[in-house]
């Protein structure tokens, strides 16, 4: 592409955003723009468009024929699901799965931004990549997720990653033909990565990674600017699937045999929010999807400002809505949930803790905890530790607090060492372990359900898999049983896991009429 072409592309680029009504066309085109922090913190009153008209085009069919394609994926489950829609879109283009990274002529690196530690394991592995540029100088990498919607990030790469030929970000993941045709053709590094509100693009092929669970989106992007967080930067403004799209790919996964589902959003429980034509909530789309036959229903993740009775009336109803709920907390003291701008307090937590132990009396309850906040005291701290004690949760991801580029934190000092930081993480993770090992006892000489996922990662010869809470039990018996619920007679306890007996393959209780 010359520069004229590409001035002209510039100037169709400003004429779009000066257009009043939405053109679709848009979605299809050549642009190539970096990320802007500025424009990708814009909430705007736009209405979220819906396009079902996602098709690959002709032309591109027959790209990938004789190519081999791998992606490594870091970060949430939502990242997961994303690659598993640029899987479909590269086998739709003809392309097929490489085993071996070093040998695939495109490399994708599908980025989180959440953690330093994981932006450190991605530029790790571009400069990994350096001698197989050299090596097959035809071959494609490329740098997409969340990773890629920072401006910093951007910059570090042309600055100092030459090797790699296309940056994307996470609106635009349906254009993959288009960016991989211009990295084919342009010497030059290939950005395109859009900075706005976002709008939801249905229809999009996917290659799961399993045959028997399936990740299902409801809705994109989070409005509730977390301090600490960059995801309303990186995936846009809260924007809801409608409900029949869901609902019909719930029934399709439930014909081919899926046994478990995950409703996937930065913050499920905002859903709906913004359908502005009806009133239909998270509660209600539990209530539809518990009529389709799929035993096992997850939801992550839930933010507790937006968690209602409507919700926990229908978990309490014992369908296959499972009753196990992640409800980060972060801290547990007011002053520290302020500056973190997480909107609710110890108190309100506790309540909604209180109502849905009431209702649902056997429910799983896991956290999320960060340690070291700006300003974060050493008595603080201790009301973390104390508002675990009170609710007693099963389990906790806990993290070192650490400092990210265009969140309001990144302009507060971090004044808290990290010696402190390590040492409150570590007395942390021992009553995190405590709860944990506490709540696997009381499974020991129980018969639970599991679904079986494949063998153990320490063990080849024994089998793997989750309860619906979500406890890990290692079991011994025959391969015919992964992906099919059965029947395991808990025998130990671990701290985090649980060893067991197989019995059968499970038969669901039948209600007589």
């Amino acid at each position: 592409m010359n520069e004229e072409q590409r001035k002209a592309g510039s100037l169709d680029v400003i004429a779009q955003r000066n257009k009043k009504e939405k053109d679709y066309s848009q979605y299809f085109e050549t642009v190539y723009q970096p990320p802007s922090l500025k424009e990708a913190k814009k909430r705007g009153k736009e209405d979220v468009q819906y396009n079902r008209d996602f098709q690959i085009d002709e032309r591109f069919k027959e790209m990938g024929k004789g190519r081999t394609f791998f992606i490594k994926t870091f970060g949430c489950q939502m990242n997961a699901h994303d690659t598993e829609v640029m899987a479909g879109i590269f086998e739709a283009l003809g392309y097929t799965l490489a085993e071996d990274i070093l040998k695939a002529d495109v490399i994708l690196l599908n980025t989180c931004a959440i953690r330093e530690n994981a932006e450190n394991k991605v530029f790790s592995e571009i400069g990994n990549l350096k001698h197989l540029k050299r090596d097959r100088p035809d071959c494609l990498i490329g740098v997409c997720g969340c990773m890629s919607q920072e401006e910093s990030v951007v910059n570090k790469i042309l600055k100092s990653y030459q090797n790699v030929d296309m940056i994307f970000g996470t609106h635009n993941i349906h254009k993959l033909p288009e960016i991989l045709e211009e990295a084919y053709m342009s010497k030059a590094m290939v950005i395109d990565v859009w900075s706005k509100e976002g709008d939801v693009i249905e229809n999009l092929p996917k290659v799961r990674d399993d045959y028997f669970k399936a990740w299902v989106n409801i809705m994109y992007g989070c409005d509730k600017f977390c301090t600490y967080c960059i995801v309303p930067f990186t995936r846009g403004k809260e924007r809801s699937r409608r409900p029949q799209d869901i609902i019909d790919e719930v029934r399709d996964l439930a014909r081919q045999g899926y046994q478990e589902i995950t409703l996937l959003g930065q913050n499920v429980n905002s859903y709906g929010k913004d359908l502005q034509d009806m009133e239909y909530d998270l509660g209600d789309l539990f209530e539809d999807i518990s009529k389709i036959d799929i035993p096992r229903v997850r939801f992550t993740t839930s933010h507790p400002w937006d968690f209602t009775d409507h919700m926990i009336e229908v978990i309490a109803k014992g369908g296959n809505i499972v009753p196990h709920i992640h409800l980060p907390v972060q801290s547990g003291n007011d002053a520290v949930l302020k500056i973190m701008g997480r909107k609710y307090t110890r108190e309100s937590y506790l309540d909604l803790v209180n109502r849905i132990k009431t209702a649902i009396p056997d429910v799983a309850l896991t956290t999320d905890i960060i340690v070291g906040y700006p300003n974060e005291t050493e008595e603080q701290f201790q009301e973390t530790l104390s508002l675990y004690d009170e609710v007693e949760f099963e389990h906790a991801y806990t993290y070192l607090y650490s400092q990210r580029d265009g969140t309001p934190a990144a302009r507060m000092k971090d004044n808290v060492a990290k010696e402190v930081k390590k040492d409150r993480l570590q007395r942390l993770n021992q009553k995190v372990g405590y709860y944990s090992e506490r709540a696997l006892k009381g499974y020991e000489g129980q018969v639970v359900t599991v679904l079986c996922e494949g063998s153990s990662k320490k063990d080849n010869e024994v089998l793997a898999g989750y309860t619906d809470k979500n406890k890990l039990v290692n079991f011994r018996g025959p391969k015919e049983v992964i992906g099919k619920l059965v029947d395991v007679k808990v025998d130990e306890a671990k701290q985090y896991s649980l060893n067991g007996t197989f019995l059968h393959v499970h038969e669901p209780k039948t209600v007589n009429a």
